[in-house]
C-alpha cells in the first residue's frame, strides 16, 4: 500500500523580513574535530534516505528510507553488516523512537501520521489528526516514560517532497503535538513555529527541547503549558535531536546556513520566483554534515564537522555507548562514527 503523496500549494505567501547573515564556524563551532568524514558507511540494501537511527534495548539500529522501509540491523553491525526489512509503511518513515515500555517504534511517517511498528512488524496508525487539522507533515518525537509521545508536524502547508519551499516562506506554519496511549487523544502542546523539527525530553520530563530548521535555532518548551524560551541560535540547519540521557542532547546540522536564502528575506517575490525554479537553481544546502551536542540550556559542548561532504545531509543523530548513528535525507546508508 503506497499512501497518497499530497501536493504542495504553488503559490507562496512569504512574509518580508530583516536579512541576517550566517555567523562563521568560530569559537565553540570551529571544525577541529572532523571525523564525520571518516565514518563507517553502513548501506540499506534498496532505496535511500535512512533519514532517523534509533538503537532498541538489544542494540539493534533502526532507520527508515524515503521508499517506505524501515531497516534493522543488528547489534553492533559494521559495514557490510545486512539489515532485516522490519516493516513498510506504505508513507516516508522519518523520526523514529523506542517506546520505552515494550521496545516497540514510534515512527512519524510525512505522509501518514504517528504510527507504532512492534518487533514482528506490525504497523499500527495512533495519529492523523490534531487540533481538528490533518497532521501533514509527521516529522520527529520523544516518547515519555508513561508512553506519551510529543511530536512535530513541521509545516500546515508544504509536505516533505517541498520542504524548501517552507524555507521559501519563512512563516510559523509548524505545531508541536502529543499522543497520549491512554485516551488515544492527540493535542496541540503549541504552535507558531518555524518548521519544527527534532524534539527530545528533559531528563525530569517538564520541559521539551525543539530545534526550528528555517530559524535554525533551538527552543525549550515547557510543559504543560507549552510556554518556549529561545536557547540558540545555530550557525547551521538543525534537524532532528536525541538526548544523551544525562541532561545533554545530540543535533544533526544537516548544513551551514546559507547566505543567499538569507539575503533574499527582505525580497518576498523573488523568494516566489526562486520556489518555482528547478530544484537545481534553489539556494542549496552545502554538503557539510555537523553534530552538535549541547546542554539543556543550549549551550554547546563538542561539535562534529564533515567538511569534505563524504556524509552529506545529516538528519539524524543517535548516541549509543561510544558510538555515534548518523541518519540522512539523502544517502544510502546509515554512518557510524566512534566518540572515543
Amino acid at each position: 500500500m503506497t499512501v497518497p503523496r499530497p501536493p504542495a500549494p504553488w503559490l507562496l505567501r512569504p512574509v518580508k523580513l530583516p536579512a541576517t547573515t550566517p555567523p562563521p564556524l568560530t569559537g565553540a563551532w570551529s571544525p577541529a574535530d572532523t571525523r564525520l568524514d571518516d565514518a563507517e558507511l553502513l548501506t540499506v540494501p534498496t532505496g535511500h534516505g535512512p533519514e532517523d537511527v534509533a538503537v532498541d534495548a538489544h542494540g539493534r539500529v533502526h532507520s527508515g528510507t524515503h521508499e517506505g522501509q524501515i531497516w534493522r540491523w543488528p547489534a553492533d553491525a559494521r559495514a557490510g553488516a545486512v539489515p532485516d526489512l522490519l516493516a513498510e509503511t506504505g508513507g516516508r518513515p522519518l523520526g523514529i523512537e523506542v517506546d520505552p515500555r515494550d521496545d516497540s517504534l514510534v515512527v512519524c511517517d510525512a505522509y501518514r501520521g504517528l504510527l507504532r511498528v512492534t518487533g514482528d512488524g506490525t504497523v499500527t496508525d495512533l495519529a492523523h489528526r490534531a487540533g481538528g487539522r490533518r497532521i501533514l507533515l509527521c516529522n520527529n518525537a520523544a516518547v515519555a516514560r508513561d508512553g506519551v509521545v510529543y511530536f512535530t508536524d513541521s509545516s500546515s502547508r508544504f509536505p516533505v517532497s517541498h520542504w524548501r519551499r517552507d524555507l521559501l516562506e519563512h512563516r510559523p506554519n509548524g505545531r508541536l503535538l502529543a499522543y497520549d496511549p491512554a485516551s488515544g487523544r492527540t493535542d496541540v502542546v503549541a504552535e507558531g513555529f518555524h518548521f519544527p523539527n527534532g524534539v527530545a525530553l528533559t531528563p525530569q520530563e517538564d520541559a521539551l527541547l525543539l530545534c526550528e530548521t528555517v530559524e535554525h535555532r533551538l527552543v525549550r518548551v515547557s510543559l504543560p503549558d507549552g510556554a518556549v524560551r529561545v536557547l540558540a541560535d545555530l550557525p547551521a540547519y538543525p534537524d532532528n535531536m536525541a538526548p544523551v540521557g544525562d541532561g545533554t542532547y545530540w543535533i544533526a546540522l544537516a548544513s551551514p546556513r546559507v547566505a543567499l536564502a538569507e539575503r533574499l528575506l527582505p525580497h518576498p517575490q523573488l523568494r516566489r520566483i526562486a520556489a518555482v525554479l528547478p530544484t537545481r537553481l534553489q539556494p542549496q544546502p552545502a554538503p557539510y554534515s555537523m553534530a552538535a551536542l549541547v546542554d539543556g540550556e543550549g549551550a554547546v559542548l563538542r561539535v562534529l564537522h564533515g567538511p569534505a561532504g563524504r556524509y552529506v545531509m545529516a538528519t539524524g543523530v543517535r548516541q549509543h555507548g561510544d558510538t555515534l548513528w548518523l541518519g540522512s535525507l539523502t544517502e544510502r546508508a546509515v554512518a557510524r562514527v566512534s566518540l572515543s
